[in-house]
């Protein structure tokens, strides 16, 4: 039974300076595990209203509040499908797979409940205001009642000192407080911020930011968040007296999201570790850990791609907001599936290549699968999520229609003539596939060019559909904001869109019919 590898392989397409400097960027290159979280024992939360009202009682003993009612709720979610996600996340729920009062023996980037199946999703953890109204369809458990002082609003003007408050609680319940608290005469409480950086060797070895990801931080129950800056700046608004646990959650400010860390959850997270309240920076590089590296470097890569739909006032679609992006370490091909919008794939070939993955597929359904087998450095990851992108932005303008026709195309072709994924350009629907890896190679090449300024880079030229016509158009004026209004869903071969161009672009119609010519 071949497997959802070998499906991904047939259906492939192949300064801020007011930001303070607290402490240089290290480095994680090895220096934190990234496979599964290791739990301890369960310790105790200090933000508990038991135990902020014992701790305001030690500080204030003649004058402690009698009303210290939850501002929060610590639960745990019971999820059978991505349906699930999506409710909670549009509630505004943040979900993590691990319990948030439990020592970590050894960190990660996951975990997995021992007693649930391995092929279920595992439990997800939350904290929640104590006036959530749960979803009546999803399954939850109360775990206990929080207080969290920035979360009620009378705490701004009563006179008690919450930070110190919550240093006791932490004291009274064993659990350590900030270094710096313990240090200093005097402490307040202060607001993680930092860089998170990557360098691309290919380009320079200047860093530049990791854009748009979130950055997570917390400490029991008490959670931050913030989402990176064009130069990968970050700056949260909670504030902490103890050392935070920090993690890098790859769903992106523009709404797509990178997934497949070996776990069921909509967008794979990386550990950044235990550090200080005031912020972690990092500098990912080559050498650092490889999944964090491929994660960072596929974000910028189809942030960058959002970006470049815009000229001026002239654009091209983006991908859906919702985009779906697969990383899978031991593929060597990439695809813009996009069953996440509905795409449907033969049911009787899906089925034979799906294998064990069926269940996995048909509870998390990705756009774009990007394979990283051989690809070691910055450029290479980076030209292939240029060229999903592309065939995403295409997609859009084309229709669902359109692209079930294409992706049963290749697959068929890979099916048929001996793992030639494209086939050889005579199969009927071939058009399909020709117009729609032209215009990804020739994207792929015309913003790789762009990035690196190599003039004579050109992808995909070794095949039949010959994307040089559109970068002998580029070349001529015919640019990538010209040529997609002509990439409709009725262009379904090469010389319909010669002809659609000709009728957009009558002034150049030697220019557009030459090109044509020239690779026949």
């Amino acid at each position: 039974m071949v497997t959802l590898a070998a499906l991904m392989v047939a259906v492939s397409c192949s300064v801020v300076d007011f930001f303070e400097k607290r402490s240089e960027p290290v480095d994680v290159a090895g220096d934190l595990p990234h496979g599964m979280i290791v739990l301890g024992e369960q310790l105790e939360d200090p933000y508990s209203v038991e135990n902020i009202t014992a701790a305001l009682q030690s500080l204030y003993p003649t004058r402690a509040r009698t009303d210290v009612r939850p501002t929060d709720l610590y639960v745990r979610f019971r999820l059978y499908e991505e349906q699930d996600f999506d409710i909670l996340e549009e509630a505004g729920v943040m979900l993590l797979d691990h319990p948030l009062d439990y020592r970590i023996v050894r960190e990660g980037d996951y975990y997995h409940d021992p007693e649930i199946p391995e092929d279920e999703i595992t439990w997800q953890y939350a904290v929640v205001p104590s006036d959530f109204s749960f979803p009546g369809e999803i399954y939850y458990e109360e775990l206990d009642k929080c207080f969290i002082s920035e979360h009620e609003p009378s705490t701004r003007s009563d006179g008690i000192d919450w930070a110190a408050v919550e240093r006791e609680a932490y004291r009274l319940t064993g659990n350590p407080v900030c270094e710096s608290a313990v240090r200093a005469a005097s402490y307040d409480a202060t607001s993680p911020k930092g860089r998170i950086a990557i360098v691309d060797r290919q380009l320079s070895d200047e860093a530049t930011g990791v854009k748009g990801v979130k950055v997570v931080a917390n400490s029991f129950v008490k959670f931050g968040v913030a989402y990176t800056d064009e130069n990968g700046y970050y700056q949260m608004e909670k504030k902490f007296t103890s050392d935070v646990r920090y993690r890098i959650v790859f769903k992106n400010r523009k709404g797509f999201s990178l997934g497949m860390n070996l776990l069921l959850v909509p967008a794979s997270s990386s550990t950044l570790g235990k550090s200080s309240p005031e912020g972690v920076s990092i500098t990912v590089t080559e050498n650092s850990e490889r999944k964090l590296f491929c994660r960072c470097v596929v974000n910028n890569a189809v942030r960058d791609y959002y970006d470049n739909c815009t000229s001026g006032t002239i654009t091209m679609s983006t991908p859906p907001s919702n985009l779906t992006v697969w990383l899978f370490q031991k593929m060597g091909s990439s695809s813009a599936i996009m069953l996440q919008q509905g795409v449907f794939i033969d049911g009787s070939k899906l089925g034979e290549y799906l294998g064990v993955f069926a269940p996995l597929v048909k509870m998390f359904l990705p756009d774009i699968t990007i394979g990283l087998e051989g690809k070691n450095d910055y450029s290479s990851i980076y030209a292939s999520a240029l060229h999903e992108c592309a065939h995403a932005s295409h997609f859009v303008q084309a229709g669902q229609k359109y692209w079930e026709k294409y992706i049963n195309f290749v697959l068929t072709s890979y099916l048929t003539s001996g793992g030639m994924t494209y086939g050889v350009g005579t199969e009927k629907n071939h058009g399909y596939c020709e117009v729609g890896e032209m215009w990804a190679y020739y994207v792929q090449s015309i913003l790789y060019r762009e990035r690196y300024g190599s003039s004579d880079k050109m992808f995909g030229t070794q095949f039949w559909f010959s994307p040089q016509i559109l970068m002998y158009l580029d070349d001529r004026g015919i640019d990538r904001y010209k040529i997609f209004p002509a990439l409709s869903s009725d262009i379904t071969d090469k010389d319909m869109l010669k002809q659609k161009l000709i009728s957009m672009y009558p002034q150049s119609r030697s220019i557009i019919t030459k090109a044509f010519l020239r690779y026949l």
